[in-house]
């Protein structure tokens, strides 16, 4: 299955999600069904939303992005003063002081209270866009996904997903977050390092470099093969205990 996250409507660029789409055709990487939007579904999020409000677990915030610029844990300033619901207001979920633990099949386990360690979080920001780590719950349930392979980046939304996961009585997936690939600053390769999209141009050569990278050895011989014989050869032996040795992947110098 292939879902299309676009619903950062001020971040969506024109054209992008055709040129996603391209780029996967171009190595060789197939969906069975028609690719699903996010922003196909907003009227499920917001009913799941009115449930959640309904249960109390939900309350209006006016706390401003500057006001909270230097916290790492919300203080809870909106949360027992009773704004009413508007277009000028967040809706953030009450986190409860319990701890929630996964164990990541690469990172081992992980542990977080989210009452102490992040306080109340946005389930739908102040422009009425749903939040990320709202959404992706309700998307991985209704696609009844099972198994999430995605950067380490993103270990620390994991669970805040696993605490909404348990409020909605969703089933939970297996989790494996993968090292980044960084630059020589250490930054992660991302549109606001201003880092060069990947070279569709020759997708074999792109993706024996990425076998390399994440330490599954490929035979020489793999980088002159065609790309379905590669993505067979990276299936069969793909061994994700390799990337236990390192953290991040250092970017090699560009030709």
């Amino acid at each position: 299955m292939l879902r299309i996250d676009d619903l950062d409507t001020p971040r969506n660029v024109k054209g992008a999600s055709d040129a996603i789409l391209r780029c996967l055709e171009r190595f060789g990487l197939q969906w069975d069904q028609t690719e699903d939007y996010q922003s196909r579904h907003l009227q499920a999020y917001q009913q799941i939303l009115a449930e959640l409000q309904q249960q109390q677990w939900l309350y209006a915030c006016r706390c401003s992005r500057k006001l909270l610029n230097n916290l790492t844990i919300y203080p809870g300033n909106c949360r027992e003063a009773g704004y009413p619901d508007s277009a000028e207001t967040a809706l953030r979920l009450k986190t409860q002081d319990v701890p929630i633990e996964f164990k990541d099949a690469l990172q081992g386990w992980v542990r977080q209270n989210l009452a102490l360690e992040h306080g109340d979080f946005v389930v739908r920001r102040r422009d009425q866009i749903i939040a990320y780590q709202f959404a992706v719950v309700i998307d991985d349930y209704r696609q009844r996904i099972n198994h999430v392979v995605r950067g380490a980046d993103l270990l620390d939304s994991t669970p805040k997903q696993l605490y909404l996961q348990q409020l909605l009585h969703y089933p939970q997936p297996h989790y494996l977050h993968l090292p980044l690939i960084v630059d020589s600053q250490g930054c992660k390769l991302s549109k606001q390092t201003l880092a060069a999209p990947v070279d569709a141009t020759q997708p074999t050569e792109t993706l024996f470099l990425l076998l390399k990278l994440l330490q599954q050895n490929p035979p020489a011989e793999l980088q002159q093969a065609y790309i379905q014989d590669q993505l067979i050869w990276a299936v069969e032996n793909w061994q994700p205990q390799a990337l236990k040795t390192i953290a991040i992947i250092q970017q090699p110098p560009m030709n």
